[in-house]
């Protein structure tokens, strides 16, 4: 990133002037702790003894023979606490907030993650917690709601247009604007103004930090590639930052939806759909009509449908240093069917994008090879879309019957 948090010709801090210098307070504040080896030695106590660090890194020996091509290890940060990787950016940001001496945060949030991690960290912090979700993203991911309102969070459905996550980014904006002297932002991932796109990249980083070493003890050598599922770009960040030193291929998995031709998805950089424009506070690749006005997406998955993608992996895309595929609604159902039986373990919607991404191309591998595929999260706050999706009748009777008793105890 340079002076101006710019990589390459992507990112920036395109902002408002009331904003101004509370993103200077922020940038001073942030260059200090990457210079203070103190902090991150805080940062990797607090993450071993709040939540659960290091992940371990699991080798998928059932779907390895399955496939018959490389071995297939799963870095599992399902096992982090609240379920997924977002609570390394979260918790960071939340030792900035204490060194910063703001009393309040506010949070966007498409899957609930990041807003579960949110809300858990300002409970441990002490402070006061706001988080914007879609209206759409609130009936999909309820459980997630109904935590962070019971850590204390207040969740504020946001009902301006497509009612998913780049709406909630713009009404945490809007609050942050008229709140800006006791309030931080806790941005999700890895895109937004700078330093945000950096800052979370680098407490994010601990993802491929861990996996370097792992890796090596499991395998004994560096693995062929690395699929990581992309949105924002936060967990892909995390893993691929280090492995950016290594001759590994990078591979980010986008949300193909209902196909790249449906009009209905969240492709980016793996099409020719998105193209360069500037919206909530920097430069990337969005999916924009001919007047910059951001179109609709569609995942199954709800943090993967974002209409843009961080600066950094648009930059990494630009120099061929990062390969970009997609995975359809149907593909991504399909990965995550097999990996629950053969392995036992639920990716998340998002998470599974990356093993549906991987399936595709491990075969082609050597057995003598190794792969990993970072699992962002897992996938139990997912069970009404993945029920819903596997038209489960044993499900939806169960619904229907607490729906009628539920009635049948408040009707009076």
């Amino acid at each position: 990133m340079d002076a101006n948090g710019f990589f390459g010709s992507w990112g920036g801090a395109y902002i408002p002037e009331v904003l101004y210098q509370t993103f200077q307070d922020l940038k001073l504040e942030y260059a200090r702790c990457r210079k203070d080896p103190a902090f991150w030695e805080e940062y990797i106590h607090l993450m071993s003894t709040y939540s659960c660090r290091p992940t371990p890194l699991t080798h998928a020996e059932n779907l390895s023979n399955h496939f018959g091509g490389a071995q297939i290890y799963i870095k599992r940060e399902d096992l982090n606490h609240t379920g997924a990787h977002k609570a390394n950016n979260v918790m960071g940001q939340g030792l900035l907030v204490k060194r910063m001496g703001k009393k309040r945060v506010i949070a966007e949030t498409g899957a609930g993650q990041h807003g579960m991690a949110t809300a858990t960290m300002a409970a441990k912090f002490g402070l006061d917690c706001t988080i914007y979700m879609g209206e759409e993203d609130v009936l999909r991911q309820r459980p997630n709601v109904f935590w962070m309102e019971k850590m204390g969070a207040t969740v504020i459905p946001v009902k301006d247009g497509s009612r998913t996550l780049k709406d909630a980014i713009n009404q945490a904006f809007r609050d942050w604007v008229t709140n800006v002297d006791d309030t931080h932002y806790v941005f999700g991932t890895a895109c937004g103004p700078a330093p945000f796109p950096e800052m979370v990249s680098w407490f994010q980083s601990i993802i491929g930090i861990e996996a370097v070493d792992q890796i090596i003890q499991a395998h004994g050598k560096m693995p062929k590639k690395i699929y990581a599922c992309v949105g924002g770009g936060s967990n892909a960040m995390g893993i691929f930052k280090r492995f950016l030193e290594e001759d590994v291929e990078l591979v980010g998995v986008e949300a193909g939806g209902h196909g790249a031709n449906s009009g209905a998805h969240a492709i980016r950089l793996a099409s020719s759909d998105a193209t360069p424009g500037v919206a909530q506070g920097y430069k990337t690749m969005f999916l924009q009509d001919e007047d910059g006005q951001m179109k609709h997406t569609h995942s199954v998955a709800a943090g993967l449908d974002y209409v843009g993608v961080s600066p950094i992996l648009t930059d990494l895309w630009e120099k061929k240093l990062v390969r970009f595929e997609s995975a359809t609604d149907e593909e991504v159902m399909q990965a995550l069917d097999l990996t629950m039986k053969k392995e036992g373990i639920i990716p998340a919607l998002e998470s599974a994008h990356a093993f549906a991404g991987a399936f595709r191309e491990v075969g082609k591998l050597s057995v003598d090879d190794a792969i990993i595929i970072n699992q962002s999260g897992r996938g139990d706050k997912d069970i009404f879309t993945i029920a819903h999706a596997f038209e489960d009748p044993s499900w939806e009777k169960f619904i229907i019957d607490r729906g009628k008793e539920y009635s049948k105890k408040h009707s009076g």
